[in-house]
């Protein structure tokens, strides 16, 4: 339930607004002001309230995506003051609670700004490139038995923790869009490193390797020039470690 404005003291904000009808139509940024706002409001509640404001007025709403508000997703892609999520550590949009801001302030909300992500329209952005890279590799096709003959296979403490950090990532594109580049590294570097690091995703590590890289490449990401942005934006604080595991494995797939 959105807090009542009633219960705490509100406050306006000024939002400075990207507005685009769709991927081959120009954009241009609009302003809108954002009031009776509470610091327990979350982002995309604050967001709620200017589109009910909109609609009653008889304006198109902000269009932005989002799904579990609960930071787990990854969809609310939004660059806010020019840092992908707000740039609060280890925070997603949905989890970017008003507080963070104060009465008077000024945000400006963009989408996704990467070739590989097209913007469908406001805030969405396509980012159906990252599930190709997905679908080029990522994923084991041996089999790996039912969960009781997950047993029969040991596996250190170090390396379930090395893999599960890598499986941490939602997806969500920050990195892409922090990147200068607009490199999918950080991104492709945790899903590779997942499945290498464990038994059951060796038998086909350099197939894999290679079909990532190659569908990444034809999405129409950039390369890393290692900026460290993708790591300082990401949600789920992935560690770049994971691109050197990336080139590592690439360089195995080179040799063997």
């Amino acid at each position: 339930m959105s807090p009542s404005k009633n219960d705490h003291k509100t406050m306006t904000l000024k939002l400075i607004v990207w507005r685009q009808n769709g991927p081959n139509e120009p954009g241009r940024f609009e302003t809108y002001l954002a009031r009776e706002i509470t610091e327990h409001h979350s982002f995309l509640e604050m967001l709620d309230v200017v589109n009910e404001d909109l609609i009653k007025e008889g304006k198109e709403p902000i269009v932005y995506d989002h799904d579990c508000r609960e930071g787990i997703c990854g969809t609310c892609s939004q660059v806010i003051n020019g840092l992908p999520h707000g740039g609060q550590t280890r925070t997603t949009v949905c989890q970017l609670h008003m507080r963070k801001f104060k009465d008077g302030d000024t945000i400006y909300i963009e989408p996704w700004r990467a070739r590989a992500f097209p913007i469908l329209k406001d805030l969405v952005v396509d980012r159906g490139a990252l599930d190709k890279i997905i679908q080029a590799g990522g994923y084991t096709s041996v089999r790996t038995g039912a969960a009781v003959d997950g047993n029969s296979i040991l596996i250190s403490k170090e390396k379930a923790d090395y893999a599960m950090d890598a499986a941490e990532c939602i997806g969500c594109g920050a990195c892409v869009a922090a990147c200068p580049n607009g490199a999918a590294m950080l991104f492709t570097g945790a899903k590779v490193s997942q499945l290498a690091e464990l038994p059951q995703g060796k038998v086909e590590a350099m197939e894999r390797v290679n079909s990532m890289l190659g569908a990444m490449q034809e999405c129409g990401f950039g390369n890393c020039t290692n900026h460290y942005e993708c790591q300082a934006s990401c949600p789920k604080d992935i560690d770049v470690k994971f691109i050197s595991r990336l080139n590592r494995e690439y360089l195995k797939a080179l040799v063997f």
